[in-house]
């Protein structure tokens, strides 16, 4: 894919050595469609191949606190050793020159953490990113509204990642938008939609409801990926909504 470096520097999160790298494009069908792809952002450990880090525990570096990291017994979907190690060996070998000028992204579609958590990443990083792209329609998210380094600011251009009915009342308490992964899409919150990819197969390109604050409803996803099964059975009971 073609890219280049947008940003490198001590994770918020751990203090290790990151990198951001922009690619232009991808093949997440959910993201995807015939005519367009989305501009993805990969923040991974400067050095440190994904799908080790992963095996390790060191991705702390790059998703924090998460608990749906493999390492502490989490489903997270991504598939480290496919496209994040591609990108990643790419770096290493010097394909990625420093940041272009971000102007010629005006109006694309953008995602913030294609891999990774962008609350490990400075918000002013993220901010004129942003702010010169102008994206038609953005998605992101974050797993670290508890982590002592995390930036309420990147609740303006994320979602908040909820794993429980509990989490997200919290974050819904403090105003931020939530995306929460569920056990059961019978079981909503107030102002709570199933995410319509599942419903109807909208793609996030042609959807930009996932784009962190503003007057648009809160998300709820059934679990996916290979390790959907471990999500179901530790949060089947938890995930039973008592208001």
């Amino acid at each position: 894919m073609a890219g280049f470096k947008l940003w490198e520097g001590a994770s918020l999160l751990t203090g290790e050595p990151i990198v951001v790298i922009v690619t232009m494009g991808g093949n997440n069908p959910k993201t995807d469609n015939d005519f367009r792809s989305m501009v993805q952002t990969w923040i991974m450990l400067r050095d440190t191949p994904p799908h080790e880090a992963v095996k390790s525990g060191n991705d702390e570096g790059v998703c924090g606190n998460c608990i749906q990291r493999p390492s502490v017994g989490g489903a997270c979907y991504v598939k480290t050793f496919q496209a994040p190690l591609s990108i990643w060996r790419a770096y290493k070998r010097g394909n990625y020159n420093n940041v272009i000028n971000l102007e010629s992204l005006r109006g694309a579609e953008l995602r913030l953490g294609s891999y990774g958590d962008p609350s490990a990443v400075p918000f002013d990083i993220w901010r004129n990113l942003i702010d010169k792209v102008q994206p038609r329609l953005m998605t992101g998210y974050t797993h670290q509204m508890s982590h002592k380094a995390f930036d309420k600011r990147m609740a303006e251009v994320c979602m908040i990642s909820a794993d429980t009915p509990k989490v997200a009342l919290k974050a819904h308490a403090q105003g931020f938008r939530t995306f929460r992964m569920t056990t059961d899409t019978e079981q909503l919150l107030p102002n709570e939609i199933i995410c319509p990819n599942d419903t109807d197969g909208v793609k996030c390109i042609d959807c930009g409801l996932c784009d962190g604050a503003g007057d648009k409803p809160n998300i709820a996803i059934l679990a996916h990926g290979a390790l959907a099964k471990r999500y179901n059975e530790k949060y089947e009971k938890i995930n039973v909504i008592n208001l």
